[in-house]
């Protein structure tokens, strides 16, 4: 006995009930990440000698690891 079209989802259907569940979770994942932005962004405008030190460490760091690989 075959399965019928109405007894088995559809990647269509799937594809739906995996947005529907998941759609929430992904625009307050998006809404976070742009409060994150724009605080960077204002640490960044308010203490430029700061940032411009951490990002010279953090690349100097990645550049002493990529460099042992």
């Amino acid at each position: 006995m075959q399965p019928t079209q109405a007894t088995t989802p559809t990647l269509e259907d799937t594809l739906k009930d995996v947005e529907e569940r998941l759609g929430p979770r992904l625009q307050e994942a998006q809404a976070q990440l742009k409060s994150f932005n724009e605080q960077a962004k204002t640490f960044v405008r308010k203490n430029p000698g700061v940032a411009l030190a951490g990002a010279l460490a953090v690349g100097f760091l990645v550049g002493r690891w990529a460099s042992r690989k």
